[in-house]
């Protein structure tokens, strides 16, 4: 996404813009919608473990940086009050991968979103995130706390 299309395109583009981490790792943002997200990676040497398959950790952040697309959406600033992943088959050094958000219900200040991780149409990994929404509109430093 271009600087012009992120801050035309909402918080959640905004919050994306500043995610250094995810960034880092290639992430890419495919599309974004209200309360949905789609994203890639491409599994990379270095987030390889000592199996030869792609490390939970690299597949939980590439999955819970799609919840935070969808959920971020709405606007104001939401955090992951929790989450847990089911990984269903490995993936592999040179794999893409496309994350696919959904938000399932938001009920007062809270959510409840559904991540689906596949290399093509074989799923890798099922995420559910559960979000809070805080009352600041701005992201928070170390600073803030």
């Amino acid at each position: 996404m271009t600087e012009a299309t992120q801050s035309a395109a909402g918080p959640a583009a905004r919050m994306f813009a500043a995610d250094r981490a995810s960034r880092l790792l290639g992430i890419e943002v495919l599309a974004q919608g209200d309360g949905t997200a789609v994203l890639r990676m491409t599994v990379t040497a270095a987030m390889v473990n000592g199996h030869g398959t792609a490390h939970g950790g690299y597949l939980f952040l590439f999955a819970d940086t799609a919840f935070a697309c969808a959920c971020n959406s709405h606007g104001p600033v939401t955090v992951a009050s929790g989450a847990d992943i089911t990984f269903v088959a490995p993936a592999y050094q040179g794999d893409v991968l496309v994350a696919t958000a959904r938000e399932l219900t938001r009920f007062g200040r809270s959510g409840l979103y559904d991540v689906s991780v596949a290399r093509g149409d074989t799923v890798i990994a099922e995420f559910r995130g559960r979000s809070r929404s805080i009352r600041s509109t701005e992201p928070r430093s170390r600073d803030d706390q």
